[in-house]
């Protein structure tokens, strides 16, 4: 008995089958679960030439062998396809408590394929599977959609993963919504979603998680809790949240401002961690098993009135879930928008439409930039796109959900907005994916960790301020940096075949503390020279699958601003990102030859020598 059920759930929407199947054990022992097992399953059984929003792509939710589990932090699941925003391999990554219900069903994997004939949801209770009608939830909120069917099916305790109407009107960037709050966010994996016709999937299980040794595992999660428990990280990510890292992005130059125009915002202050705990913050919230709690419930300040209603009267919501960090950059300073209330309203529309607020509000800040310089005129939109209006910010991202006017422009992204309003330097991103909060001029790491990122520009798998601005260290240089990033991306990666939140890293509880959990859970006696081989193994994988696809040494590159132009003031001043320097280097450090491809060599090496 492990952790592991051994099993994958395959539904094809086409013709409604579903059907139960056993998951190679060698293939669970290689790549422990979650988003290294799920790319082994894309890699072997889809094109990667396939258009994204064809029948023929596939879509895999997955959890780790550590999903649903006391260890801290287990609740995440993963979302692999072939993403509609750039093209590539994509592994959206969300908590709450969908992944865990999935596992408790009886399911490492659920495998959608093919595409329903009208809107669909798919329903599950352990082992009773059916394809059902939508029709009645098509065009709801994503709020909407899950009290429907929790309402409707009378299960209280079902917990649901859905698109909203961004997913349906296949905005590029749309999300799949969780708990109404949690996200797996990127790459428009809510688009494939919505391509499929596909509007939630409705979960109960009744099972549980079994643990291969549960006197072992109990010790490993009692002594990875107190590691935490005793780092500074733990205790600021449950009193401030992520918003509290604008400060650190601030101070050296890296928090991106106006479309990256500018390295600092000066109304830094109206958005960080602070100012969210001290006026508009109720309460802390936290996923399944989640000992940080690093979620904010707010509610809109005392003089918010104009932000209640807006031109349509399902835009009402006085109080929701956010910003974390990202959103609140994306939304505020990448758009000039100093008002938190704009910020909090545009963030929870985010959320009610199925949107990513990292793209939205980037492919805003790209419109902005055109609106500046005239490309964008008036008679083009309701009103002035002018960096810093919050009214512009909230308005936009309503737009952009129901593609309404100029925000059918924005629900494109920014790269294809950009080409199509000839001015392509205006989209601030990698592989057709947004940048998140962090300008490498300011970490000159995250310029080499954005342009080698498989599934585009992401923060997520080589998060390199940390270590930057350490002692000794200099966040403005090139040197050691591509060495730090492959080393953050194979632990990173391994990680998240775990099903544990990547916020345990960040509040101290490091690879080295859950290998001991995952081996006394599963019953493998794996290392922590093995988790790292299997962060790099799932790494290669990606990397051969975007081959594929057609990208190549010309998709690991930066948009010519950071490249060339330095910022004009602030501790980042003058410094551009040497990614001529990092990005050899980079290769020779993953065994890959001078174009990014991987050597027949390091293929022997991580036993991928037959997919070469």
């Amino acid at each position: 008995m492990t952790s592991w059920t051994g099993k994958l759930l395959r539904v094809n929407l086409t013709t409604k089958s579903c059907t139960v199947e056993e998951i190679p054990t060698e293939w669970l022992h290689e790549y422990i679960g979650g988003r290294g097992l799920a790319d082994r399953y894309l890699y072997e059984e889809l094109d990667p030439t396939v258009d994204p929003l064809a029948p023929e792509n596939k879509m895999i939710f997955a959890t780790g062998p550590l999903t649903g589990t006391p260890a801290p932090c287990g609740s995440r699941y993963m979302v692999v396809t072939k993403g509609a925003l750039t093209g590539a391999i994509t592994t959206s990554n969300s908590g709450g408590h969908f992944g865990p219900e999935l596992k408790f069903a009886g399911y490492d994997l659920l495998i959608i394929e093919g595409q329903a004939a009208q809107p669909s949801y798919l329903y599950i209770y352990d082992d009773q599977v059916e394809v059902r009608d939508a029709s009645q939830y098509w065009g709801k909120l994503v709020g909407e959609t899950e009290d429907g069917l929790r309402e409707d099916l009378g299960i209280p305790q079902l917990r649901v993963a859905c698109i909203g109407p961004a997913g349906e009107n296949l905005v590029k960037f749309a999300c799949i919504m969780n708990d109404k709050h949690r996200a797996a966010g990127r790459s428009g994996v809510g688009t494939v979603m919505g391509a499929k016709n596909l509007k939630a999937i409705a979960v109960r299980g009744t099972g549980g998680v079994n643990i291969a040794d549960p006197a072992a595992f109990m010790k490993a999660v009692w002594e990875m809790r107190a590691t935490m428990e005793s780092n500074p990280g733990y205790a600021a990510f449950g009193e401030l949240g992520t918003a509290a890292t604008i400060d650190l992005t601030q101070a050296f130059g890296g928090l991106p401002t106006r479309n990256f125009q500018e390295g600092q915002f000066d109304e830094f202050e109206n958005l960080n961690g602070n100012a969210v705990r001290d006026t508009r913050m109720v309460t802390n919230k936290a996923c399944f098993a989640c000992t940080i709690a690093c979620g904010r419930v707010c509610r809109l300040g005392d003089e918010s009135e104009k932000f209640t209603v807006n031109t349509h009267p399902r835009n009402w919501k006085q109080a929701g879930e956010g910003p974390e960090y990202e959103a609140a950059w994306a939304l505020g300073a990448d758009c000039g928008v100093g008002d938190l209330d704009a910020v909090l309203k545009a963030n929870w529309l985010c959320n009610d439409l199925g949107m990513d607020p990292i793209s939205m509000g980037a492919t805003l800040a790209a419109a902005m930039e055109l609106y500046q310089e005239g490309t964008v005129t008036d008679d083009m939109v309701e009103l002035p796109l002018t960096f810093g209006s919050g009214e512009a910010l909230v308005r936009m991202t309503e737009a952009t959900g129901f593609r309404e006017g100029f925000g059918d422009e924005l629900a494109e992204g920014s790269k294809l907005m950009g080409e199509k309003f000839d001015n392509p330097d205006v989209f601030m991103g990698s592989k057709g994916q947004e940048f998140p909060a962090y300008d490498p001029r300011g970490f000159q790491g995250m310029g080499v960790a954005y342009a080698t990122c498989n599934r585009g520009a992401c923060h997520l798998r080589a998060w390199t301020p940390g270590f930057e601005t350490s002692e000794g260290n200099d966040p403005h240089v090139p040197e050691g940096k591509s060495e730090w990033v492959v080393h953050e991306q194979d632990r990173s990666t391994s990680h998240d075949n775990t099903g544990l939140c990547l916020f345990v890293g960040f509040a101290g509880g490091g690879l080295e503390t859950f290998v001991p959990v995952t081996a006394a859970a599963t019953g493998v006696p794996y290392t922590l020279d093995d988790f790292v081989k299997i962060g790099e193994r799932t790494w290669n994988i990606e990397r051969l699958w975007n081959l594929k696809a057609g990208l190549t040494k010309a998709d690991d590159t930066l948009p010519k601003r950071l490249l060339n132009e330095g910022h004009k003031e602030g501790p980042s001043k003058g410094v551009t990102v040497n990614l001529d320097a990092m990005l050899p280097i980079y290769y020779e450090r993953r065994g890959w030859d001078e174009e990014g491809v991987p050597t027949r060599d390091k293929l022997a090496e991580l036993g991928l020598a037959s997919l070469g």
